[in-house]
């Protein structure tokens, strides 16, 4: 079982080898398959996962968002770290400082 990881901003995240991140048409979303199934994402899920590259840093995809978003930084930031400690729960992404 996963255990709780408090994300910071300078941790960087990317997708858990045992799924696949792809966009998938039949389902209009970006997807994260695995062996026992699939997860349909949201468009901000997706942007996010997007970004679970292993280089970005939090903080750099936080600031992808908010110049796609332009919107509440402060928001913005709170959102992708709960998204992120989330993800890390369920086993969707590893995270490195």
């Amino acid at each position: 079982m996963t255990t709780h990881h408090q994300v910071r901003m300078s941790d960087t995240c990317v997708i858990s080898p045992t799924f696949l991140f792809r966009w998938e048409e039949s389902q209009d979303a970006h997807v994260l398959l695995y062996p026992e199934g699939i997860v349909k994402l949201n468009e901000t899920g997706g942007t996010i996962l997007k970004h679970c590259d292993g280089e970005s840093t939090v903080a750099e995809l936080v600031d992808k968002l908010n110049e796609r978003y332009n919107t509440d930084r402060e928001a913005i930031t709170q959102g992708v770290i709960k998204f992120l400690e989330v993800s890390h729960a369920k086993g969707w992404i590893r995270v490195t400082s």
